[in-house]
């Protein structure tokens, strides 16, 4: 970093100081304002969004569209309609006051101020604008730094910030470790990241050093629990659209699955059998691209260390990036497969008999981000959900919560600190303020 850059981060950092004391972006009015016009730049970069997108993770027009620009509009849309509703003080029951004076009690919602905003590679349009849009319609201005492993993506989230908005409201700043750490060193009002427990230590170390609140969006082993009651056929689709969708980079992909004994040979033929129907030989790169070449060396490893247990694919190209969808049996919890989330495209299948022991191999490991439970007995579906925790949860399907605006995301101990989406977004990027009035 030089030192015009290092200079540049910092003037920045102060006109968006002085530009929230100006108490502008406390106007509903503008805030919608901004982001409206936000949404008409960003749509118009849907072919430049896409066309990064599948050079820097191979992802599909329809993917792209899909999981990434269409989650982010619809959203907005979300937020600007309900703001003016979610913005108004929330009147409370009031104590009695000792002399007998009336009270009047509320809860009012602020804004934090400057924000600093940390997206990822995997998602990095929706999960570098959505926290966004959170920020801005809760009132804040923002710093943004895009992952640097998906540069074709950053270059063009840069320009779409830089035509929405003024660098004194909201600014893109590219770069790795050297400028994330000046921008950890600045005393931010709030940060939010997205990314890996490791890193989100160091974001925390840096914010606690400061007392900056923040959101730490991570990850973890997600469990997949399909039980001897289960609609295989509907469990394999489901379970394989959530694998593979980018290429298993994904922090709530099933990381794992754990099968009755009873129902694991039936539903390994039907899962072999709709690979091969859906990725056959020959479409190694039909599920996407692995983010980097060093990645692609980590998920080998998994394959190295166990090469008997690769029951379907295995594949894989480094020079393209490239990871074809696998499935690993007879795996253990001592297996290397199992000792840390995947974030790739291979697929570890365990079993059991009773249920009481799995779910306590489960919890007795880091709370994942998210759990899925595959039974036609709504009765054991909720007991698994009562007897475990997670970030969030479904049951029948896998991953589609995490598109609901009406839900709230977000992990618990390791997988993540708060929640975010739709109204949780503005609850996450506001402070909420008691106000009590004697009359």
């Amino acid at each position: 970093m030089t030192p015009e850059s290092e200079q540049k981060i910092k003037e920045v950092f102060e006109k968006q100081k002085a530009f929230f004391k100006t108490n502008k972006t406390k106007n509903i009015e503008f805030r919608k304002e901004q982001l409206r016009k936000f949404r008409e730049v960003f749509l118009n970069h849907t072919d430049a969004l896409c066309e990064a997108l599948d050079i820097d993770l191979g992802k599909s027009r329809k993917e792209a569209e899909y999981v990434e620009i269409q989650i982010v509009s619809s959203e907005l849309d979300y937020l600007l309609e309900n703001i003016d509703e979610w913005a108004k003080p929330t009147p409370v029951e009031s104590k009695s006051h000792p002399s007998g004076a009336k009270i009047v009690s509320k809860i009012t919602y602020q804004p934090y101020g400057v924000n600093y905003i940390i997206g990822p590679f995997n998602y990095p349009v929706q999960l570098t604008f959505s926290p966004l849009i959170g920020a801005l319609i809760a009132g804040n201005t923002a710093i943004i730094k895009p992952s640097e492993n998906t540069p074709h993506v950053a270059k063009v989230i840069e320009k779409i910030i830089d035509e929405s908005f003024d660098e004194s409201y909201v600014k893109v700043f590219q770069g790795a470790i050297e400028e994330n750490t000046l921008l950890l060193s600045l005393p931010f009002d709030y940060i939010f990241f997205t990314g890996s427990p490791n890193v989100g230590k160091i974001v925390m170390k840096a914010a606690a050093e400061q007392l900056i609140p923040l959101t730490l969006e991570l990850g973890g082993k997600s469990p997949t629990i399909v039980h001897k009651d289960a609609d295989l056929d509907k469990a394999v689709s489901r379970i394989s659209y959530g694998k593979w969708i980018n290429c298993g980079q994904t922090c709530v992909a099933p990381d794992y699955i754990y099968i009755h004994e009873s129902v694991k040979d039936s539903f390994i033929n039907k899962f072999i059998a709709y690979l091969k129907t859906t990725y056959p030989e020959g479409s190694l790169g039909k599920i996407g691209k692995i983010v980097n070449t060093n990645q692609i060396k980590h998920l080998a490893g998994y394959l190295d260390a166990a090469p008997e247990k690769v029951i379907y694919g295995g594949a894989y190209d480094s020079e393209t990036r490239h990871f074809e969808a696998t499935l690993m049996d007879q795996v253990t919890w001592d297996d290397q497969v199992m000792q840390q989330e995947i974030f790739g495209p291979i697929l570890p299948i365990m079993t059991y008999t009773d249920i009481d022991v799995a779910l306590e191999e489960i919890n007795n490991r880091p709370k994942p981000l998210a759990l899925y439970v595959f039974s036609e007995s709504e009765e054991f579906a909720n007991d698994v959900l009562n007897r475990t925790t997670s970030g969030d949860a479904e049951i029948n399907s896998a991953i589609i919560h995490v598109g609901s605006h009406f839900l709230p995301f977000g992990g618990v101990g390791t997988s993540g600190i708060g929640k975010y989406h739709g109204k949780f977004s503005f609850q996450a990027f506001s402070h909420s303020r008691s106000v009590l009035e004697v009359l």
